[in-house]
């Protein structure tokens, strides 16, 4: 194998939900993002339950450094959750050492909280903002957060330039909810691992 073509940044990224709550649109958002702007390589695939408004869907996402051979994610660097039969069907296929993302109000988890499993109530964030149907950018601006997957600049431009005209600042604002809910849950986990580390030696 020639290692140099080996791509250094890769990462497979999985977003379930339920028809109707843009899951599609946050996977062509990432893919924009990372294209565009980071000038990176990417691939989209999407599949859909039996009914469009209600139903299963994913979007799959890959994101590389090197040209991308095979579309399909079989093993997720990062899913990320907004319904619970998404989670039920897709956590298996999560990576050990994957990061897990999920809608708390949406998704019961069985997985133990803190380490790589980061929860956000993004449905009622953007209840609280107004437009239910934002969750998903609030949801886009926490995988920004905490993965650092695509730069925050590639995704603030990729959102104004997907959503419905008119409707750019308020989504941008989402963005933002979800992006700084982000930063604080890392924050504190990593003030809690600093103060254990602390009472450890």
């Amino acid at each position: 194998m020639d290692r140099t073509t080996t791509a250094k940044l890769k990462k497979e990224i999985l977003i379930t939900g339920l028809g109707g709550q843009g899951i599609v649109l946050a996977g062509q958002v990432l893919g924009m993002a990372a294209c565009l702007v980071d000038r990176l390589e990417s691939t989209l695939t999407q599949s859909y339950g039996p009914e469009a408004r209600g139903g299963a869907c994913s979007a799959q996402l890959i994101i590389s450094d090197k040209p991308i051979h095979y579309p399909y994610v079989h093993n997720p660097d990062i899913l990320v959750c907004m319904s619970q039969t998404g989670y039920e069907k897709y956590r298996p296929l999560l990576k050990d050492n994957g990061i897990l993302i999920i809608d708390q109000d949406m998704v019961r988890s069985t997985d133990s909280a803190g380490g790589s499993v980061f929860p956000i109530p993004a449905t009622r964030i953007a209840e609280e903002l107004g437009r239910k149907m934002m969750a998903n950018i609030v949801m886009l601006g926490f995988v920004t957060s905490i993965t650092g997957a695509v730069s925050l600049k590639g995704m603030l431009t990729s959102v104004a330039d997907s959503v419905p005209k008119g409707t750019e600042d308020a989504n941008i604002a989402a963005f933002n909810k979800g992006y700084d809910f982000g930063q604080a849950l890392l924050k504190a986990r990593h003030k809690k691992a600093a103060a254990k580390k602390g009472a450890d030696s």
